[in-house]
């Protein structure tokens, strides 16, 4: 049935979409606004307007073609930005005014058209965010007046293409360290810009990131912080004169130790002369352990020390035990080392034996667990090969590779028409990867006997749910004799409504960013192994029904033309 022109932004529709931008709130980044899309959006909103077409009902999926990194999933992210563009979607006279000066062919009540548009004509239906998809599924399925959905189109691809992407590669991070590892994002020196810097630590939390070391970040999204200090802190001490205030009060306020560098130089002494590190500790730098006392004054609960600016072995770690034994002294716990440059499976592994040495030598129970960070460029590949290797780190501080996604530029989302005033469309390409899968359709999820996820199915909006129990036949969209039947154990609904506009439906919740993050990992638990395995993972399967197969193929014959040979 053919929609009628919305009276969109005013009465009740604008008291809806009033409410719905304050439950939401703004974006986080102020640059989302409805101008950040291409030109030709408005240029086809213009066209569809002179038409007579701009309120036609359209139905649109947004989905990608193939899994990053090379492997067999995808974490969805990127919703509840998506939710809060279209919560704030509104034109302002600047806006408008930009718009003239850049289309004066437009007639002006074209402009005026713009002053009144908003989202509450919009409906939009989703995967929930943190989600483990896979291609061809819609992530998301929008409707409403085609020229409004259309401007949504470049925005709702931009804040799903990255966050998805992203937090994809912080799951695989996760998945390669291993849950016991801590894992923290360091990458904001080298995103791509504040906007991706921002992106990047939100979304690698949500991927089963531990922690980050961007502030900004922390402050926005509540994600613990994590660091330490530079080499350029410890190689600005000369000697251990330039500390003038040398007291610390212990941990529980009973007494004060007036000179705690003494402490600590005598703890080195100790560790020099020990029985079990004979000959293996000779003369430290001197400035290092300077560097390190100062910054133990600062923080003696915290203390944790970066040992690689001299050299680990023959300095670093043992200027950081005695300072680590001195505030022990005093009631303290020093939380460990990182290490930044050189061989990190053997440097872990011997840092490792000298604590547990000292923790005999000394009597001091749990210093043989001190905390062991590794940082300097790792990525996914490089943990692999350290778990080959063996080695004894704790946590790993993770930047360049994780956040610039730097073996995948772009996840490549699509945004396809599919159904315009209920008549189905279908987009064709010589590359059968790009033909789309045409009408508004429903998505489930069936999960086989041991709970593992078996196949997602797409079906017709009029073909009635696959059940628990009940046989079903599932087929590729496109390959005729790929098909099996499924009798599933349970059955997961895919879409959700997040914006029901002006209707009544219900409105699924937007979680907070830490039950994101738990729907994550859970999701990735549920995955068959061989699907999430680093090397020659299994392809997870994506179905259709026998009754869409069919369509998809007569929609396809029908709207390709026939050829003539001569």
């Amino acid at each position: 049935m053919e929609a009628t022109a919305p009276s969109v932004g005013a009465g009740a529709n604008g008291s809806l979409a009033a409410a719905a931008r304050a439950q939401v709130g703004p974006p986080t980044n102020p640059m989302a606004t409805a101008l950040l899309t291409d030109q030709y959006q408005f240029s086809m909103a213009y066209a569809y307007w002179k038409a007579g077409k701009h309120a036609d009902h359209a139905v649109f999926d947004l989905y990608f073609r193939k899994n990053p990194f090379g492997g067999e999933f995808t974490v969805f992210a990127g919703l509840e930005e998506c939710i809060k563009f279209i919560a704030n979607f509104k034109f302002t006279e600047d806006e408008i005014s930009f718009l003239q000066s850049v289309m004066p062919m437009c007639e002006d009540a074209f402009f005026d058209y713009l002053r009144g548009i908003d989202c509450s004509d919009v409906e939009v239906y989703s995967i929930p965010e943190g989600s483990v998809v896979f291609p061809k599924v819609p992530l998301m399925r929008v409707e409403g007046p085609v020229a409004v959905v259309q401007l949504l189109e470049t925005p709702f691809v931009n804040l799903i293409n990255y966050a998805s992407l992203v937090t994809t590669n912080a799951a695989r991070h996760r998945h390669v360290a291993g849950k016991s590892k801590v894992l923290m994002e360091f990458g904001l020196r080298r995103a791509q810009g504040p906007d991706g810097a921002i992106s990047a630590s939100k979304y690698c939390f949500m991927g089963g990131f531990d922690a980050t070391s961007n502030v900004l970040a922390g402050h926005l999204f509540g994600i613990p912080l994590r660091g330490t200090h530079s080499h350029a802190y410890v190689s600005s001490y000369m000697s251990l004169d330039e500390i003038p205030d040398r007291t610390l009060r212990n941990k529980d306020g009973s007494k004060v130790c007036m000179d705690f560098v003494s402490l600590v130089k005598d703890w080195l002494c100790k560790i020099q002369a020990a029985d079990s590190l004979r000959n293996v500790f000779g003369d430290t730098n001197q400035s290092e352990l300077a560097a390190f006392a100062s910054y133990a004054l600062a923080f003696p609960s915290s203390f944790l020390a970066l040992v690689d600016t001299y050299d680990v072995m023959r300095s670093g770690i043992p200027n950081f035990c005695a300072v680590a034994l001195a505030l022990h002294d005093l009631g303290y716990k020093a939380s460990g080392i990182r290490l930044d440059s050189g061989d990190l499976a053997y440097l872990s592994i011997e840092t490792r034996k000298v604590f547990h040495a000292i923790e005999k030598e000394f009597n001091i129970p749990g210093f043989g667990k001190m905390i062991i960070t590794a940082s300097n460029d790792l990525n996914e590949e490089t943990i692999d090969a350290l778990n080959k290797q063996g080695h004894e780190v704790d946590a790993f501080g993770i930047g360049t590779y994780l956040v610039t996604c730097y073996s995948q530029a772009a996840l490549g989302c699509v945004f396809k028409l599919v159904e315009i005033n209920s008549r189905p469309r279908i987009k064709l390409s010589e590359d059968v990867a790009k033909v789309s899968i045409p009408c508004k359709k429903r998505c489930f999820r069936l999960y086989g006997k041991e709970g593992y996820p078996l196949v997602d199915i797409m079906i017709r909006e009029s073909e009635p749910s696959p059940k628990a129990g009940e046989r079903i036949l599932c087929r590729h969209p496109f390959l005729e004799s790929k098909r099996a039947y499924v009798v599933p154990q349970h059955v997961e609904e895919l879409l959700h409504c997040y914006w029901p506009g002006s209707s009544d439906k219900p409105r699924a919740e937007l979680p907070s960013l830490v039950k994101i993050r738990s729907r994550c990992m859970q999701q990735l638990e549920k995955l068959r192994p061989d699907h999430i395995r680093r090397l020659n993972p299994t392809p997870y399967k994506v179905s259709v029904s026998a009754k869409l197969y069919e369509f998809i193929h007569y929609l396809w014959l029908n709207e390709a033309p026939v050829g003539e040979l001569q």
